[in-house]
């Protein structure tokens, strides 16, 4: 069973707003087993709402649709899905007066413009919506030879979208039996290219479970997709596949889920009641504010300097800040440094140290060209990670 998600608004389609719906559709539906095969986008176009619609009802047997079901003039759902159908419009009795009702509730006449939104497409069901003025609407065409093909129309803001899904579409939809679940495997010090080669055959479409493999910020993320019959057979395949992954990337596997360097490295400093302090002088404070944010931060950072340049003797900084923050690991980033590189290549080198009280001092150097941000982010965390290899007694990459 495959669905279709579509997006309605030109404030989409021009960048002004981000469509997270479309993402917490295609979660919503794979908990029941249905696969979403498209996303589409469209701007507030009559006639291409009513090519995109028809598109949809064409090759999905799901069709969720979000926005365009407001009071204005662009908002053109309901006139596009009535086209794709081949019906009129209707008004319905009772969603008017819930609209009406709604206005009077909070002391307001209703204008004039909201009756719009009590017109259904012919044959289609309306979707109540307690907490706004749009109705949903709901159609659903049986088919003899492959089961129902369903179509919802939801409100585009998400608070409205997702309690009529949850209450109204979910219920109506019937699920393939199947289940599909995900998991997410968080890696730190290999490139995207190489943790592919590293992982081998794990990565092959068409595998179950399904791994695939994203990069963001110098973060590895491989994502584990697998489906069953039940909850046991997704999260015994999403286990194995886990092992399989730790077994051939090793300790380059840091986290899952939402779990960032230095929520890892927060975890095991507290666990061992132990303190970080930070220097920065390339990061611009980068270290500091990721370790800071993390729940319970205060147990285990205990601040640092955020450094422009090198003023003084750099054992001297670090002496200070042992001194004053009486913590046992101190993280040293910076200055950066011009690295030797042909003529007109802007390559930076960023030393990294990690000082820890009784051990000797851990020292790495980032060769870095290219955006400076990026930069920065890959400076922060490699320190991170330098913390957590030694709190982990791990092997330097």
């Amino acid at each position: 069973m495959a669905a279709e998600i579509i997006s309605v608004g030109t404030e989409i389609t021009s960048g002004a707003k981000l469509d997270t719906n479309s993402q917490w559709l295609s979660l919503q539906l794979a908990e029941i087993g249905i696969a979403t095969h498209y996303h589409t986008t469209v701007a507030d176009s009559l006639a291409d709402n009513i090519a995109v619609f028809k598109t949809a009802l064409s090759r999905a047997d799901v069709v969720l649709i979000t926005g365009g079901l407001g009071p204005t003039l662009d908002d053109l759902t309901r006139e596009a899905l009535a086209a794709a159908l081949g019906v009129k419009l209707e008004l319905h009795a009772p969603s008017l007066d819930v609209i009406t009702a709604f206005f009077r509730s909070r002391g307001r006449e209703m204008p004039a413009r909201n009756q719009m939104q009590a017109l259904f497409p012919q044959g289609c069901e309306p979707l109540p919506n307690p907490i706004g003025t749009a109705p949903g609407i709901w159609w659903q065409q049986q088919r003899p030879q492959a089961g129902p093909r369903s179509l919802a129309a939801m409100p585009g803001v998400p608070s409205e979208m997702k309690k009529m899904y949850a209450e109204q579409v979910l219920p109506r939809l019937q699920g393939t039996g199947h289940l599909i679940r995900r998991a997410r495997i968080n890696c730190y010090g290999v490139g995207e290219s190489q943790a592919e080669e590293m992982l081998g055959d794990l990565t092959a479409r068409g595998r179950d479970p399904e791994i695939g493999i994203t990069a963001h910020q110098a973060t590895i993320t491989l994502r584990i997709v697998a489906e069953g019959d039940d909850e046991a057979e997704c999260q015994a395949k999403i286990a194995q596949a886990t092992e399989q992954i730790r077994q051939r990337l090793g300790d380059v596997v840091y986290g899952i889920e939402d779990e960032e360097l230095e929520d890892v490295v927060i975890q095991k400093l507290r666990q061992r009641n132990e303190t970080v302090a930070t220097i920065e002088c390339a990061t611009n404070g980068m270290i500091a504010q990721r370790l800071a944010r993390v729940p319970l931060a205060a147990q285990a950072y205990r601040g640092g300097v955020v450094l422009p340049l090198l003023d003084s003797d750099f054992d001297t900084i670090v002496m200070r800040v042992q001194m004053e923050s009486q913590a046992e690991h101190i993280i040293a980033v910076g200055p950066e440094e011009a690295a030797g590189s042909p003529p007109g290549a802007a390559v930076s080198l960023i030393p990294i140290a990690l000082f820890t009280r009784g051990q000797p001092p851990l020292r790495s150097a980032l060769n870095w060209s290219g955006n400076p941000e990026l930069t920065q982010i890959r400076a922060c965390k490699s320190a991170l990670d330098l913390l957590r290899r030694r709190l982990l007694n791990l092997n330097l990459p």
